[in-house]
Order: C-alpha cells, then structure tokens, then sequence
C-alpha cells in the first residue's frame, strides 16, 4: 500500500525559496522503472509538471522552470524533494508529489499541499 505525504511551509516569501518534502511509505523510491514526480496546480488552471526523480537518482525538470529548479532525494528516509528558488506570486498553487512506471503517468498521488507566496 503505497502511501505518499507533501509537506513543508505553506507561505513563502517572494524571492525566497520554496522547499517541500515527499515522504514514501508501503514501497521504496528506488523501484526500478518508478519515477517521482512533483506536479503544481494554480488557483483555476491546469496541472502543471515541474519535474521528476528516476529511480537511479537522476532528476529531470520542465524547461519552463529548469532554472530555479531542484529535485532530490534521500534514500535512506525515503524521501524526495523540491526547491523552487526565486518564487514569486504566481508561484502560489496546490503542489503534489505522484509515482508510477512513466514519467509522467500515475499509480500514486499524494493528497497535494497548498503553497501561498506572499509578503
């Protein structure tokens, strides 16, 4: 039963960073073939992909964000993380973290967290 959890702060300064944490429970983030995803929704818009940990460690990022983008991971508490640096408002969205066999196709969501900048 694989379970997955986001947290970290709800309200972020603009220009500072937005950091979050997805912890895995019920399977391992090294599965071969699995990959790790961090997904954005903003206030009445679209899911939006940020990027993705594979399964050997190496991550991947939307073109859009690569820059201010990072992605890792700490196997040994099963976890993998985003920081988005630079955030402004338009940055304010639900983010969740997802796995499955594809990149970017699904077998396990988390419940998503909401993530305001603001001053």
């Amino acid at each position: 039963q694989v379970q997955l959890q986001e947290s970290g702060p709800g309200l972020v300064t603009p220009s500072q960073t937005l950091s979050l944490t997805c912890t895995v429970s019920g399977g391992s983030i090294t599965t071969n073939y699995y990959y790790w995803s961090w997904i954005r929704q903003p206030p009445g818009k679209g899911l939006e992909w940020i990027g993705a940990m594979s399964y050997s460690g190496r991550p991947c990022y939307s073109p859009s964000l690569k820059s201010r983008t990072s992605i890792s991971r700490d196997t040994s508490k099963n976890q993998f993380t985003l920081e988005l640096s630079s955030v402004t408002p338009e940055d304010t969205a639900v983010y969740y973290c997802a796995g499955g066999e594809n990149l970017k196709r699904y077998d396990y969501w988390g419940q998503g967290t909401r993530v305001t900048v603001s001053s």
